[in-house]
């Protein structure tokens, strides 16, 4: 109802500034590490273990985040070992750092897929955009402009922003327990943001460590690549969604990657759900003549998409159009350009 109170609630209106820290919880500490684009920030926690510390996600490894995290241990973790680094998934804001702590003694813990995705990307850089990934961009319908200025340039390669990760990891999964910061933590995982994304959830109901798939304000880019370009991960959010929002209680208080810790959580999970399908709804009536996926930004964002932003809308444009697909719900023909066009049934 227009007027009433979101459910959503911040408890804290500031957050850390980079090399200090927010106690959000007894034996947790909210930190940040600073990422150099729009999204300006990542959330790290750092979880009392008495002896030692388990950290929950990482930053870009960066000579600054290196400073960072130098004086941050030497500061508000008390001198005290980083004996455990616990990934929620693979993207390099969150495992960036992970190698670097892993030299130090570190244990690392992830998912399987979250470890192999970071070590083949890690050992995948190239100085030009692979064949691959072109025919990708010109499968989404890239703009010609966009197209000539990436096959001309570097691409952004993992291995910039990750530092190098030794071999061996602690494999979680769905089901498995981790002791840590005097709690009990389940472990659920979600899909469609990245595949097999670890969330740490608190036996006594109290806290939610959700990296990026439950966040307060924003949404989780879910996009499809060149890796495995006929994927479904909007469909994979939206039952990882429905899932874990069986989990749910208004007493969570949601600790995320990124933005803001938050309370309202069943709230938010009928959001992240109720956004999707609205999007699709407005994508479906958008595609009643044939559209490739570069032409669907204005339907599912409802703005102009900036050059900083567009490989990240192009990719969650492919995947909305290809949950259309796989649901039966728009059939796709493939263009004399290379595109693939999608039309609503």
């Amino acid at each position: 109802m227009d007027g009433a109170p979101s459910p959503i609630r911040y408890p804290w209106e500031d957050p850390p500034a980079p090399g200090d820290a927010v106690e959000v919880a007894e034996g947790v500490l909210w930190l940040r590490q600073p990422l150099p684009m729009k999204l300006d920030h990542v959330n790290c926690y750092a979880l009392d273990d008495g002896d030692g510390w388990t950290l929950v996600d990482t930053g870009f490894s960066t000579r600054k985040s290196v400073a960072i995290w130098e004086d941050t241990l030497a500061g508000v973790l008390q001198g005290k070992p980083v004996r455990r680094v616990v990934v929620t998934h693979h993207h390099p804001d969150h495992v960036g750092n992970a190698g670097w702590f892993q030299e130090r003694g570190a244990e690392l813990v992830a998912t399987r897929t979250a470890w192999l995705f970071s070590r083949m990307l890690q050992l995948d850089a190239q100085d030009r955009p692979a064949p691959e990934m072109v025919t990708y961009w010109k499968r989404c319908g890239m703009a010609p402009d966009v197209l000539a200025e990436r096959l001309a340039e570097r691409p952004f390669n993992f291995a910039d922003c990750v530092y190098p990760m030794p071999l061996g990891f602690t494999r979680i999964r769905q089901g498995d327990t981790l002791r840590a910061g005097g709690r009990d933590w389940d472990v659920h995982i979600g899909h469609g943001h990245a595949p097999e994304h670890a969330t740490l959830w608190s036996r006594d109901c109290d806290l939610v460590l959700a990296g990026d798939q439950i966040l307060p304000s924003i949404s989780s880019n879910l996009g499809v690549y060149a890796t495995e370009p006929q994927a479904d991960p909007v469909g994979e959010w939206l039952e990882s969604c429905e899932r874990l929002g069986g989990l749910a209680h208004d007493g969570h208080l949601v600790l995320g990657g990124h933005k803001l810790p938050f309370t309202g959580l069943p709230a938010r999970m009928r959001q992240l759900i109720e956004n999707h399908h609205s999007a699709l709804d407005r994508l479906h009536a958008f595609l009643d003549e044939p559209k490739a996926a570069g032409a669907c930004f204005q339907p599912l964002f409802k703005r102009r998409i900036g050059g900083s932003e567009y490989g990240l809308a192009l990719v969650e444009a492919m995947a909305h159009c290809l949950h259309l697909w796989h649901e039966g719900r728009a059939e796709r023909v493939l263009r004399d350009d290379g595109a693939w066009v999608f039309k609503a049934v």
